[in-house]
């Protein structure tokens, strides 16, 4: 069986590592992105009669159409749609300016909604179709200074279970949750030492994700051996939301 995934946000990190773990699955792949350069150069690593480049902004309305018309039109139907294609910036509330809460917002729940309406005809159609969203730790609980950010991915993990109550029996619907991810958009992070320390002093595991780790988790949820896991938000976090919060008193 042919299977076709489509993953948005896929030039870099988390995107790109889960368009070639796709690839190597054997699926044909579908790289979406606003840099048509960054998604070519994930692009060449991949076998050419199973890549497909189509540039884009998932904010858009008309950019998402267009993508799964596309992606159809290429591939001959659509099985997996992976929405990653995400943008965090930080500010507390009374910080945090209108316009980038507006971006924000576009972007992590409008591209949701914009891909998951446009992708829905050709998902229907399709056998042992999924949807698999990255949402985010910071999906399931709040962040010190990330308010909008926070907000947008509550909206995806909720969004993810209400689609998958109703999109049920005939696609499924899961989301990834990573904790901090090594990827260009947490390069702040980790060109801070100080900081690094606190993240992997919270970490169980002891460090951040990279970015395989979650793709493989994705690639699960969106494979036959989780033919039964509906609804889920799954933390790729190395322990970090196992803890209540309290401090650790064996340190």
């Amino acid at each position: 069986m042919t299977r076709t995934v489509i993953i948005t946000g896929a030039g870099s990190g988390i995107g790109a590592a889960t368009a070639r773990r796709f690839a190597e699955d054997g699926w044909n792949v579908v790289l979406n992105g606003r840099t048509k350069e960054k998604l070519q150069n994930v692009a060449k690593d991949l076998p050419e009669m199973q890549r497909h480049i189509v540039s884009g902004d998932v904010s858009s309305r008309e950019d998402a159409e267009k993508l799964v018309e596309e992606t159809v039109a290429t591939f001959g139907g659509l099985t997996c749609l992976v929405n990653n294609a995400g943008i965090a910036r930080g500010g507390a509330p009374g910080e945090l300016s209108h316009g980038d809460f507006e971006d924000i917002m576009r972007t992590n729940v409008g591209g949701v909604f914009n891909c998951v309406t446009a992708a829905l005809p050709h998902l229907e159609k399709a056998d042992g179709s999924s949807v698999v969203n990255t949402s985010s730790v910071s999906g399931e609980g709040g962040d010190w200074t990330m308010f909008g950010y926070n907000a947008s991915k509550g909206a995806v993990s909720n969004m993810t279970r209400a689609m998958a109550l109703d999109l049920a029996p005939d696609i499924r619907v899961n989301a990834v949750a990573p904790t901090m991810t090594e990827t260009a958009m947490s390069e702040g992070i980790r060109e801070d030492d100080a900081l690094m320390k606190r993240f992997k002093d919270r970490i169980p595991m002891g460090r951040g994700a990279q970015p395989e780790e979650v793709a493989d988790v994705i690639a699960f949820l969106a494979s036959s051996d989780a033919r039964f896991v509906n609804g889920v938000v799954l933390p790729v976090d190395g322990g970090l939301m196992a803890s209540n919060g309290q401090p650790n008193f064996s340190a």
